[in-house]
């Protein structure tokens, strides 16, 4: 595809505690940018700390979109993540500037890049019997009626087992045959220029280490505190099954020690991390730059090749 005339964006992906929103925000100052978040865990506003979200102070730098921007009460979905991602990537654009989306995310990406797919809504009692398997019965389960998801999906990938099981239940068609009749992503409208930080796993797995340590001595325990008061959110709301959360909770609850606490937060961080680098090693195509982790944003430089600007 020709993409000399169609308008740049740049994307960071990678694992958390990789390096993106530093690398983000020194992107976005060398080229006039602005950075939209593309993490699902950081559009809430409730938990700015518990999810890493930039600070008040790196966000003075440069303008920040769609960070903290949605009500832990609310319902949000990757669909409704691109129409918000494509209407700021076109402000940017009018205004002049680069959009720069960063996030680890990936059905986000997919979503706003490829389109999404038209699975009708799934019957809902189907969803809660889907729901109540057990892990194994529901791998076996779907094992025999899409093996191919079966084959790809780790029984103790329960939300995406799940959700594959529900839907040919619900529909009768595989989630991979409704996902190949995607429309409406705006890849085709873009010169995207994107990289993936992949950083050396031990480092990875330190920093999420340190990370944990410095969320539960940072405010954490007060975010979870706040949010386990609010009887409006419901305890099936995503917001709930944000990394932390329940690990936070129980120490609130004087079930586990504040040492128990980080070490279950970062256990959950590294398992998370290990989970998202499979996925950007392996699923986004080619011409996405697979590149060791850029500590501090230091180098900024590196989409000078990438960009016409």
């Amino acid at each position: 595809m020709n993409t000399v005339n169609l308008p740049q964006v740049a994307l960071i992906a990678g694992p958390t505690a990789s390096g993106k929103s530093a690398l983000g925000i020194a992107v976005a100052e060398r080229h006039d940018g602005i950075v939209i978040n593309a993490d699902s865990a950081q559009v809430y506003r409730d938990l700015r700390v518990l999810t890493a979200r930039p600070s008040e102070a790196d966000e003075a730098r440069v303008p920040h979109r769609l960070f903290g921007h949605v009500d832990g009460a609310d319902s949000y979905s990757a669909a409704r993540w691109a129409d918000e991602a494509g209407a700021e990537i076109e402000r940017a654009q009018a205004l002049g500037k680069l959009p720069v989306l960063v996030g680890g995310t990936g059905l986000y990406m997919r979503t706003l890049l490829d389109g999404i797919a038209p699975v009708p809504e799934i019957d809902p009692a189907v969803r809660v019997e889907v729901r109540a398997l057990p892990v194994a019965q529901a791998h076996a389960a779907l094992a025999s009626v899409d093996p191919a998801a079966a084959a790809r999906l780790a029984p103790a990938d329960t939300t995406r087992v799940a959700r594959a099981l529900e839907v040919v239940r619900s529909t009768g068609k595989s989630l991979a045959g409704w996902q190949a009749e995607r429309s409406g992503g705006i890849g085709e409208r873009i010169a995207l220029a994107a990289i993936v930080l992949l950083p050396d796993r031990d480092w990875l797995m330190a920093r999420c280490d340190s990370r944990a340590a410095t969320m539960l001595a940072g405010g954490a325990r007060e975010e979870v505190r706040a949010l386990l008061a609010r009887s409006d959110i419901a305890p099936e709301a995503p917001i709930r099954r944000a990394i932390g959360v329940r690990e936070v909770a129980a120490t609130l609850a004087g079930e586990t020690s504040q040492k128990q606490a980080i070490d279950a937060v970062a256990l959950a961080t590294r398992q998370y991390a290990k989970r998202q680098y499979t996925w950007f090693r392996n699923q986004p195509p080619p011409s996405w730059t697979r590149t060791p982790a850029l500590e501090n944003g230091e180098r900024s430089d590196y989409f000078d090749t990438l960009l016409r600007r």
